[in-house]
């Protein structure tokens, strides 16, 4: 889900705006194209995922004016690629919002925010905690991270984004809606948790060393 309309006090984009910023100076701070240069199929992995997630957002369904509901897929560009490089397709896939007029310059910062930090974020404490606490098992980190990972990272998404309306909304029927909104919210995570989960076991099975965050020796090799 994205913001389409500005209806978020300026004040509050700007401060998205700043968050986002720093957040994606953090993700350029671990230089992500040191690994692209030195891997050549990585290259090709990566645009040709960031191309797709672009043309999926533009399948969107229009929920209420201000809010559009599409898929993020920022679990799993996150569980493939690595925190950096999902943020930098999520904010590619934002910008072609701007581009093709769905979306203006102002909500960048905060579409950056709510679909791209907050569900990164969430993923990695997820996997973090999956890789270091939990046993070797090859269905845990599955389920924990294909499936409930990106589910808790589409909540964590739509929270945000009311609760930002909450926070600076300039009109109170929004405010409205945005509690609406809230209710749907347990519909939208099966959706994601079901295309990360499915794309995520598909590369775990068939080409394992694609997904940066799985160690197919320590899940696959020792067992």
């Amino acid at each position: 889900m994205s913001f389409s309309e500005t209806v978020l006090a300026p004040w509050l984009l700007s401060l998205a705006a700043l968050v986002s910023l720093g957040m994606v100076g953090l993700a350029l701070l671990q230089r992500p194209w040191e690994i692209l240069l030195a891997d050549r199929g990585l290259q090709h992995r990566w645009l040709a995922a960031t191309v797709a997630v672009v043309l999926f957002w533009q399948l969107r369904a229009q929920a209420i004016d201000w809010l559009t509901m599409h898929l993020l897929f920022t679990a799993l560009m996150t569980l493939v690629f690595k925190a950096p490089l999902a943020l930098l397709t999520n904010v590619a896939a934002n910008l072609s919002l701007v581009l093709l007029g769905k979306a203006t310059w102002p909500l960048l910062g905060v579409n950056v925010l709510v679909t791209g930090v907050v569900p990164t974020l969430i993923m990695v404490v997820v996997w973090r905690l999956v890789d270091r606490r939990l046993p070797d098992n090859l269905m845990l980190f599955l389920f924990l991270c294909g499936f409930f990972g990106a589910a808790l990272a589409t909540l964590g998404a739509g929270l945000a984004a009311v609760g930002l309306v909450m926070l600076g909304a300039t009109d109170p029927e929004v405010i409205h809606q945005s509690r609406e909104y809230a209710r749907f919210l347990p519909l939208l995570m099966p959706s994601e948790a079901f295309i990360t989960g499915m794309l995520l076991s598909i590369l775990m099975v068939y080409h394992p060393g694609w997904v940066a965050t799985f160690n197919d020796h320590r899940y696959i090799d020792t067992k």
